[in-house]
């Protein structure tokens, strides 16, 4: 197969979907790797470092989307490379499909077969390849969170989270106990900040105390508790994940209202539409708003600010998924394995994916609506 690696250019991007070692074991069963100049050098690979994997460097990415049969990405397609789509490709990337409605359309109407990273689960419910960046997001939210409450372009309150002798600590609130919020309370606990952890499902919450004992309060994300902590927060962390829906709008204006002002908000959930009411994505040239005198974070590409550490995190987990659709071909990849079936949102036209077919309804496979009833 003939599989495309491209050097991605939303803002601040700076992660490859393929390291050259990976590359290299692809050249070795038999494919052909096509990249683009300089994809990987965000991360310290040069074009020599793809080359010497044997692998075939082009300058232009239209050449890579025209000749290749699967493309690879990190993040979804801008606007600028839907011209680019064409029936019978194959597009394995991040899509986050429920914050992109216009990426829906143009996928099912080039008949482009699209798989999502993040909609690849296993029989147990765990998501292999969003798990990597959730870890990676979860520990820079609270890391830039802290930088920001430090007042850096005066705009925090100029709060050292874990505080000194003499001081009071800052308050971390993170809301929701997946992987992004286990790992951002960690690092919000490492900090020595007073942390407190919310999660909806009660079950969960007893798995959550367990794992941090009497280091984090952990407590169920009610009205009144979210209400009372917000109030209380110098740094909020919005973590909460629906499946590959839109996040719920969990923080309202009301809540953001009783902060102080200076305080700093991080949603990570932006991907998703984010779960803070008054978040919309920035970018990382523009990473920052103040709403309320409260200063807002919402990039949606978080882990791109370490291109190193997350490229082999990402890739260390899609590369049996990529090697096995090479291998095999899409169709008979997805016979074998149902993980990776998961991961289609877009086939022939239409979208599969049975939740993100209930927000794009008129673009749904026929039958598939009343399945998922």
């Amino acid at each position: 197969m003939v599989i495309g690696v491209l050097r991605e250019i939303k803002d601040g991007e700076t992660r490859v979907s393929l390291t050259p070692e990976l590359v290299s074991v692809l050249i070795r069963a038999g494919h052909t790797v096509l990249v683009e100049k300089n994809a990987g050098l965000s991360c310290g690979f040069t074009d020599r470092h793809y080359r010497d994997a044997g692998a075939t460097i082009l300058t232009s990415a239209q050449k890579i989307w025209k000749m290749a049969q699967m493309i690879c990405k990190v993040k979804e397609p801008l606007p600028v490379e839907y011209k680019y789509f064409e029936a019978g490709k194959i597009l394995f990337t991040y899509l986050h499909l429920a914050g992109v409605p216009l990426l829906a359309r143009s996928l099912c109407k080039s008949h482009v077969t699209a798989l999502g990273y993040e909609t690849v689960e296993l029989p147990d419910g765990s998501l292999p390849l969003l798990t990597p960046m959730s870890e990676v997001a979860g520990r820079i939210a609270t890391q830039i969170g802290a930088q920001l409450l430090h007042g850096m372009g005066k705009q925090g309150k100029g709060l050292l989270l874990g505080g000194v002798t003499g001081t009071k600590r800052g308050v971390v609130t993170v809301i929701g106990g997946g992987t992004v919020g286990i790992h951002a309370a960690e690092v919000a606990v490492g900090l020595g900040a007073e942390t407190v952890l919310m999660e909806i499902n009660p079950d969960r919450c007893r798995e959550l105390r367990e794992r941090f004992m009497d280091k984090c309060l952990v407590m169920e994300s009610t009205t009144d508790n979210l209400m009372a902590w917000v109030k209380k927060s110098d740094l909020l962390v919005g973590a909460v994940l629906v499946h590959a829906d839109k996040a719920p709008k969990v923080i309202t204006k009301r809540m953001l209202q009783q902060m102080e002002p200076g305080s700093v908000v991080i949603d990570v959930a932006i991907d998703q539409g984010g779960c803070i009411e008054t978040a919309r994505a920035t970018t990382h040239k523009r990473p920052t708003y103040l709403k309320y005198n409260v200063v807002h974070y919402c990039v949606p590409n978080m882990p791109a600010l370490t291109p190193r550490t997350s490229t082999e995190a990402l890739t260390t987990a899609t590369f049996s998924y990529i090697k096995k659709i090479a291998d095999l071909g899409i169709d008979e990849a997805c016979k074998r394995d149902r993980a990776l079936a998961k991961g289609i949102q877009c086939h022939d036209g239409r979208v599969v994916h049975p939740v993100i077919a209930r927000l794009f309804k008129s673009l749904a496979a026929p039958g598939l609506l009343s399945k998922a009833a």
